[in-house]
């Protein structure tokens, strides 16, 4: 059937059909509202809801020719998504001009199936051939192109058409897919298989992949280069080539005869083929090279498709398509999506290029998103960004249709923006202004406005000048998105989008209707455009930005214009009001959308506080544009709130305020006084009114050219002392918070990009790197924060560079440019002390120079200085450029220095810096050792990519979806969360199309239920539709992607495929190793992962050293004796109980022993069960040393105790899995748990407000933990004399052994407190950051997508899991079965939450063993003769 595979791709219960379908229609630019009803009631229900599940039915599809094929349709979709499924099937994929006809009648593409009279099970649609036109036959060539590069992927590494890499399947060599068909059930038989091939398997990493080793390889990178068994960059090739005729286009006489246009083919067997398309199809014709001849040759072969044409005059063609279309089948449909936005590679391999017509043409003619579809001229963006707007909201498919047009045409919008402003900066655009300089000069192209990031008019000369003006590009864009997040009617903002690109900043926004008619002055009806020298006012401005002043803390004010009168604004003097020709209200240029940040400014040292002049602020600094963040401010306000309440309730008697009695005078002297008690409240925080608490700032109050009228005075100077709290904020609080929050391991950044992510959650601009890095280099516990020293020290270095290579490039010419890259990346991190610039010839020189120089030369007029670079001049520059923007001294004077010094890797550096600049480099190892070569040449720099910036649009209503499935989850209603998280889906697929970061932070929560609830199947599927969706979004080596890979790997495992989960580890230590190094703490939990599996395979000497270096790395990160320590000693003392070495793990047991007694007493279970652990380990060393001696006495040990040497099984590996990764799985009926949990819930009316549980990381709820803190003390005393006894036997049981290891990593609950509470406003941050990322979403962004380490992947932060929580109720059994615990990467200090995942891993698992469920109370009862039970079975 067609839609096996096709049509529920990624769990999204919406067919990509579906997705591909809106594209084109919405391509075609069909009028909104004709397909808006039929979108909306197609994206209603999904395909596999249950709901619909009676409106699903077969229909047969006969093809020409008499083939036929059968799939399922729904009566919600349209004909069109039953044409596009024909498009995708192996039998039907050459046909693209046909229709679809039914008892005769041709059905209409966009009407829906049940419209269709008499349409049912079994009914029979007809393909049926239709002529060609000009247009059509366009469209068959481009698809007939697009299949024979389905599996080729020079569109990825070239950054086109949306195509970006995954390499999933090359990793595991396609393996996981055919993992999926085995029965839910059927665990012996999957694992019984996989142990029966052990002995095959290769389970040795590469010599780099393995602890200590040095070698950071890059061809590993993209696996798929090196293996030529999955080799996917030489498919099956079908012609030599395949061109546009030069006859073309025919002459008027051939056209009466039909004729299109003509093809060029050269086949495999090198015969030459004239191809003419007419409206009849595709036949060979008798024209030559030399003689044209339209009339058709003997056999012309007359075909309605090329392919079938091809397939009778080239056996090649034939047998190689056919293979090429069944591997495209069998790809996986997430790789062949275009993905939202374009994601570019930073290292490629070379490739061949080869001919191609349809790129060619596309090249040459301009091709502007879907135009060649589109009837008429280029798009008008500005209109169309405005109309889907304007669309209803009302109905939930109103808002489902507004937020899809909204998405879809801004995706576009950036798309054909990054097209254009690639053009105008490589000069192929003429400007709107070309008599003026370069600098000043703009340009229109596709209805797009382009402008440079110069101060081209003096406008920032007080400013920064051009420093000013560069940032105050993406200034604008911040506040493009925060107005757009309010989604205010009848206010509107353009489409922006900020680019760099080979040195330039420019920005592209749509063009406001008639304002290129009329000059500035006269269509600003609002706001000021010379920075406040004038300023006007507009009453309707007035009313809708007072809208917008409550949720982004706007201040109004007033200010005084040219003539000296006052002038009422709602915004920055900045922001320009302008009424288009269309009557709609723009607004433009939000730079100063927040208010200003004091610590940057150059202001008296009276307006400083204390705090902030001790810190040595304020500081000089490029530019006065520097703003708080939108985190900052919300964390702040939350903080004045605090002081507020406390202040009333320090004033107010018995601290709270006076409540009024009915002895009339004395009750109004109460209330008096209790509103005197809020107003000096209010006084004292700085609130804007007398009586509630208002935080707002003015952002106008430290611009140079603003005058303020006196009646001001006073609000001013609340507004500086607000300002100088909130920069004192930054430096005393939030900061502190964040380094807090690194030293407890609640943030774990792997790179650049994780760390600017959570510093920005918690307020902190990139401009205090400095400060940060300071700050931890002066702490006491310094050896514990290396990984986000070192972290810190490369962003500062490579943003310095960054800033050097911009204005570095800008006077170089396009024929010299990969020889200036490689140039200065010689200087960055070669260690050869003389690297040369080689130029181009002289001839080819001098005859650019004079064509290019009227052009370009934007900064430097010597477009040759660059060759005079060195390294000790770059890193001189480098040391400046960090101390003028970072305020901090490098005291490096070359990359040698800087790695010995620091301890970093040059190829993290070169990552880290093609990332940031954009610029591709050649996939193959770089000797950047050699003092006797330089490390690149200029073939090495293979091209260079824009790094944008743009507005995220979101689904608001699929985030609500998911909200309530975590706060379900949360409160142990798994199976219900699973019924919202589908629809979650569903939502985001109607707005984003089939691949989002979204959706895959989705799917992975998704996949995690799916795993507590024992469906290993599903949760299979799931999290590889979410690895391959984070690897095509954010990156196939993203901290993401490391994650995503751990959580793949530990599914595979619990399924039996030890293999392909052995893969996934390695790559994930892999990417790990090229993009944060070895010394890291999330690479203990992958070392531990790894040296589990290698257990399982029995690898027990490869398991000992990457267990070995987990241990070393937590006694660096987390102390000697930490529970994290601990649970690394026990795992190898697994280990060596493995090898039959007793000796050794009974010394690695009393380390975990002593480790426990020490943080946790005497009675703490983990300890007892440690120390029977330790016993058995005991007694079998003893046992053993007897044996040796009594076969050394007399050779019989018929009378000895026999030496247990059974290795720890599958199940108990896979439960210290499960606490590795925070995962613990339960197999239990739900409404059995839910029955159970409300009964608990009555018994145990606990209050529990000792910690906080964000609603994003929180699978467990605080009433929940309360219950289970009770619970457990019961079943405590209950089962203390039997574990004891237990305890005392000498059987550990691997049982015992999982709790132990899973048990060892918390401390106590203050401790997790600690970890995790203590943060001021992290928790706030997180939220407010949460909202506005577009990939990496939901709470926690400060550390949850940053670390692999217990589930912690970006973009879903930690949608699933609570952070400070990971306990696993002792009641497990009778009570939530099926919550989910969670080990966040804070867990590693919440020390009680994992005592209580330990206790319920355990009784989870008797549980399991145990059968169905009984009720509450027998459970209970029946506790302790499980547990024993249990032992003594295992």
């Amino acid at each position: 059937m067609v839609r096996g595979t096709e049509s529920h791709t990624a769990g999204l219960s919406l067919p990509p059909t579906r997705h591909n379908v809106e594209e084109a229609v919405e391509s075609l630019h069909q009028d909104i509202t004709k397909v808006s009803e039929d979108k909306d009631n197609n994206s209603a229900t999904p395909t596999g809801d249950p709901e619909s599940s009676q409106d699903m039915f077969n229909v047969t599809i006969q093809l020409p020719g008499g083939d036929s094929i059968e799939i399922q349709v729904s009566t919600k979709e349209l004909v069109q998504e039953i044409i596009q499924v024909l498009m995708e099937h192996e039998d039907s994929c050459h046909r693209t001009c046909f229709s679809l006809q039914f008892d005769g009648n041709v059905l209409d593409n966009f009407s829906e199936l049940k419209s269709v009279e008499g349409l049912q099970e079994g009914s029979v649609l007809k393909v049926v051939e239709e002529p060609y036109t000009i247009r059509e036959a366009r469209i068959h060539i481009r698809h007939f192109r697009d299949l024979l590069k389905s599996l080729d992927l020079t569109d990825a590494y070239n950054g086109v058409d949306c195509s970006s890499l995954s390499f999933l399947s090359s990793i595991s060599e396609g393996e996981i897919g055919d993992s999926t068909s085995y029965e839910n059930n059927g665990k012996k038989k999957k694992r019984s298989s996989a142990e029966q091939g052990l002995d095959a398997i290769d389970c040795s990493p590469p010599e780099y992949i393995l602890p200590g080793s040095t070698e950071r390889p890059l061809q590993p990178l993209q696996p798929i280069c090196i293996d030529n068994k999955i080799s996917l960059l030489q498919p099956p090739q079908c012609l030599k080539s395949l061109i546009m005729s030069g006859w073309n286009p025919p002459p008027g006489n051939r056209k009466m005869h039909g004729d299109l246009m003509y093809l060029t083919i050269v086949t495999m067997e090198d015969h030459h083929i004239n191809i003419t398309s007419s409206n009849r199809g595709f036949y060979i014709n008798q024209s030559t090279e030399e003689i044209f001849n339209p009339k058709p040759a003997s056999p012309s072969h007359l075909s309605h498709s090329i392919v079938e044409l091809l397939n009778q005059v080239s056996p090649a063609f034939k047998k190689n398509f056919s293979n090429l279309q069944k591997k495209r089948v069998h790809r996986n449909p997430l790789d062949r999506i275009a993905t939202p936005y374009q994601i570019y590679s930073w290292i490629a391999p070379s490739s061949n290029h080869i001919i191609d017509c349809v790129r060619a043409e596309d090249a040459y003619n301009s091709r502007l998103g879907y135009e060649e579809h589109i009837p008429g001229q280029t798009r008008d963006w500005n209109e169309e960004l405005q109309t889907t707007r304007e669309l209803s909201r009302e109905l939930p498919t109103d808002q489902h249709l507004r937020q899809r047009a909204n998405f879809k045409i801004n995706s576009d919008f950036v798309g054909a923006s990054t097209r254009g402003a690639m053009a105008v900066i490589d000069g192929n655009v003429m400007a709107i202004n070309p008599g003026e300089e370069t600098k000043m000069q703009m340009f229109i192209w596709n209805n797009i406005f382009f402008s440079f990031g110069f101060d081209v008019r003096d406008h920032y000369k007080d400013l920064g000048g051009d420093h000013a003006a560069h940032v105050a590009a993406t200034h604008d864009l911040k506040g493009v998105q925060a107005y757009s997040n309010l989604d205010i009617e009848e206010l509107y903002v353009l489409g922006t989008v900020v680019l760099d690109y080979r040195g330039y900043r420019i920005t592209a926004q749509s063009i406001i209707p008639g304002i290129l008619d009329r000059k500035e002055d006269q269509s600003v009806v609002y706001g000021s455009i010379d920075f406040g020298k004038t300023v006007s006012s507009n009453v309707k401005y007035l009313a809708l930005l007072q809208k917008a002043c409550k949720p982004l803390r706007i201040m109004r004010h007033t200010v005084l214009n040219e003539k000296d009168e006052e002038v009422l604004l709602c915004s920055s003097v900045e922001c320009k009001g302008i009424v288009g020709n269309d009557g709609r209200f723009y607004i433009l240029d939000l730079l100063r959308t927040f208010p200003p940040d004091m610590n940057f400014l150059p202001l008296k040292e009276e307006d400083i506080l204390k705090e902030c002049r001790n810190l040595g602020f304020p500081k000089p600094y490029r530019h006065r544009l520097c703003s708080l963040r939108p985190e900052l401010i919300e964390s702040f306000v939350q903080y004045k709130y605090a002081q507020f309440m406390k202040i009333i309730l320090d004033k107010s008697q018995n601290g709270e305020l006076l409540q009024p009695d009915n002895s009339g005078d004395d009750s109004l002297k109460d209330d008096l006084r209790g509103a005197d008690i809020v107003k000096e409240a209010c006084k004292d925080i700085g609130s804007v009114t007398d009586y509630i608490f208002e935080i707002r700032f003015n952002s106008d109050v430290y611009s140079p050219v603003v005058r303020f009228p006196e009646s001001q005075n006073q609000a001013l100077q609340i507004q500086k002392r607000l300002l100088s709290e909130a920069a004192t904020f930054i430096l005393t609080v939030q900061i502190p918070s964040f380094i807090k929050a690194c030293l407890n391991h609640v943030i774990v950044p792997l790179d650049g990009k994780t760390l600017k992510e959570a510093l920005h959650t918690h307020g902190i601009n990139i401009r205090y790197l400095g400060t940060v890095t300071e700050m931890i280099d002066t702490m006491q516990g310094r050896p514990a924060l290396d990984h986000i020293y070192r972290i810190l020290i490369i962003e500062i270095v490579t943003r310095s560079s960054k800033m050097i290579l911009r204005s570095y490039l800008q006077g170089i010419e396009m024929s010299a440019l990969s020889a200036a890259v490689s140039h200065f990346l010689n200087c960055f991190l070669s260690s050869y002390p003389n690297p040369v610039a080689h130029l181009p010839p002289d001839e080819l020189l001098s005859r650019k120079r004079k064509n290019k120089k009227k052009m370009r030369s934007l900064e430097n007029g010597d477009s040759t200085a660059w060759t005079s670079m060195t390294p000790a001049d770059l890193w001189k520059q480098i040391q400046q450029n960090a101390k003028d923007s970072f305020d901090f001294t490098l005291s490096c004077d070359s990359v040698e220095q800087l790695v010995e010094k620091f301890t970093l890797q040059k190829v993290t550096l070169l990552r880290e810096f093609c990332i940031k600049t954009g610029v591709q480099v050649l996939l193959r190892e770089y000797n950047f050792e050699s003092r006797h070569k330089p490390a690149l040449t200029e073939e090495d720099i293979l091209n260079m990519f824009p790094v944008v910036k743009h507005v995220n649009i979101k689904a608001k209503e699929a985030h609500e979806l998911f909200t309530k499935a975590q706060m379900s989850i949360q409160q142990g209603g798994l199976k219900e969360g699973v019924v919202l998280l589908n629809e979650a889906l569903v939502q985001f697929n109607n707005v984003y199309g089939a691949i989002h970061p979204d959706i895959a932070m989705c799917l992975r929560l998704l996949a995690r239920v799916k795993f507590i609830l024992g469906d290993i199947a599903e949760a299979l599927d799931n999290q590889q539709k979410a690895v391959i969706m984070t690897e095509r979004t954010l990156g196939y080596d993203s901290s993401s992607t490391v994650q995503d890979y751990v959580l793949l790997s530990h599914y595979c495992f619990a399924s039996g495929h030890l293999p392909i989960a052995l893969k996934l580890l390695y790559r994930a230590r892999y990417l790990m190793l090229v993009t944060a190094g070895e010394d890291h703490p999330t690479m203990a939990t992958l070392d531990s992962n790894i040296g589990l599996v290698l257990q399982a395979v029995l690898e027990c000497d490869l398991s000992l050293r990457f267990l070995e270096k987990a241990l070393e790395v937590n006694e660096k990160y987390f102390g000697q004796k930490s529970l994290d320590a601990a649970l690394s000693h026990h795992l190898i003392s697994l280990a060596y109980t493995s090898k039959v070495e007793f000796r050794s793990a009974m010394q690695h047991e009393k380390e975990t022993f002593t480790i426990y007694k020490a943080l946790l007493g005497d009675c703490h279970e983990r300890t007892r069960e440690s120390s029977a652990f330790l016993k058995h380990v005991t007694q079998q060393a003893v046992n053993l040393q007897r044996t040796m001696n009594e076969i050394y006495k007399n050779g019989s040990i018929s009378t000895l105790t026999h030496v247990q040497t059974v290795p720890p099984g599958i199940d108990t590996l896979l439960q210290q899995l499960n606490l590795l990764n925070g995962i613990l799985r339960i197999n239990v009926g739900i409404s059995e748990q839910n029955s159970k949990e409300k009964q608990t819930q009555k018994q145990n009316p606990r209050d529990s407000g000792e910690e906080h549980l964000e609603q994003e990381e929180g699978l467990i709820s605080e009433e929940q933990k309360s219950n289970t803190e009770t619970t457990r003390n019961v079943i405590k005393d209950q089962t203390e004399a039997e574990l004891q006894k237990d305890g005392a036997e000498d059987q550990p049981t691997s049982d015992t052994a999982g709790k132990d290891g899973a048990e060892d990593q918390p401390k106590e609950e203050t401790v997790g407190k600690d970890g995790a509470e203590d943060q001021p406003k992290a928790d706030t941050a997180g939220k407010d950051g949460a909202e506005d990322q577009p990939k990496e979403e939901t709470a926690g962004k400060d550390g949850a997508e940053d670390q692999p380490k217990g589930d912690t992947a970006g973009k879903d932060g930690t949608e699933d899991q609570p952070k400070d929580t990971s306990e696993k109720k002792p009641e497990a059994e009778d009570q939530n079965k099926d919550v989910t615990e969670r080990q966040d990467g804070q867990t590693k200090d919440s020390e009680e939450p994992k005592d209580k995942a330990e206790k319920a891993k355990g009784k989870d698992k008797e549980a399991t063993e145990n059968g169905d469920a009984q009720d509450q109370a027998e459970e209970q009862t029946d506790v302790k003769d499980e547990k024993a039970r249990e032992r003594k079975i295992i």
